[in-house]
């Protein structure tokens, strides 16, 4: 495995050739690791290197992005440590700069795909570098206040797919929703559903989640 800033899950195309191809990296929740999302990951297409990233700060039996901030009312208002926050999107983007030489990655081809704190994570680097990221996959997750303001040029018709549970107890879908409308208004190419069940993915959301990522690659 090739050293890279975070620690990871590299999986390679089932058809790898000398020529860079595509690639998704994966972000996961607070609380879990890079292996958490590998049996979403490996029903995506297999023409696409798969890099699963692994959050830098250990919280319990997992790790954890970032820290939370509770001053605005609770887990339901929860925001990210702004300095946490800041150093894991600079620690994600110097790994994929080194995957993308590592591993033969296509710069112009990179997806993200996160959830929960890793959705979070994933829309807000959309912002920070909106000519980096073909396209997004949030689950479960907001748009940080840090970011609600944010309107970069080149993210118009950029493919969003937010999805979230209509009983999650941790990020109401509410809140997804609310990124939606606002990446609706940049004028990316959103889509959004909000599906039975709480903080996880069901199977209904995993084959949107399939259909989607595949429309991004054929």
């Amino acid at each position: 495995m090739s050293d890279l800033p975070l620690e990871h899950v590299h999986i390679a195309p089932d058809d790898p050739s000398d020529e860079p191809a595509p690639a998704v990296f994966i972000l996961h929740g607070r609380g879990a690791n890079e292996e958490d999302l590998l049996p979403v990951a490996r029903s995506l297409p297999d023409s696409l290197h798969i890099v699963s990233l692994q959050a830098p700060n250990r919280l319990q039996g997992g790790y954890t992005w970032y820290d939370l901030d509770l001053s605005g009312g609770g887990l339901h208002q929860s925001q990210p440590d702004a300095a946490d926050f800041e150093r894991s999107r600079e620690l994600i983007s110097e790994s994929i700069d080194a995957a993308v030489g590592a591993y033969g990655i296509d710069a112009d081809h990179i997806g993200l795909f996160g959830f929960s704190q890793g959705a979070i994570t994933s829309l807000s680097l959309l912002l920070d570098a909106p000519d980096r990221y073909e396209w997004v996959v949030a689950l479960h997750g907001y748009l940080p206040a840090s970011h609600s303001d944010v309107d970069p040029a080149g993210i118009a018709d950029t493919p969003v797919l937010l999805a979230a549970g209509d009983a999650d107890e941790i990020i109401p879908a509410a809140r997804t929703e609310a990124a939606a409308d606002r990446f609706a208004t940049l004028g990316a190419a959103v889509e959004y559903a909000s599906y039975a069940g709480g903080h996880g993915i069901g199977p209904a959301e995993h084959e949107a989640i399939v259909e989607f990522v595949t429309a991004q690659v054929s």
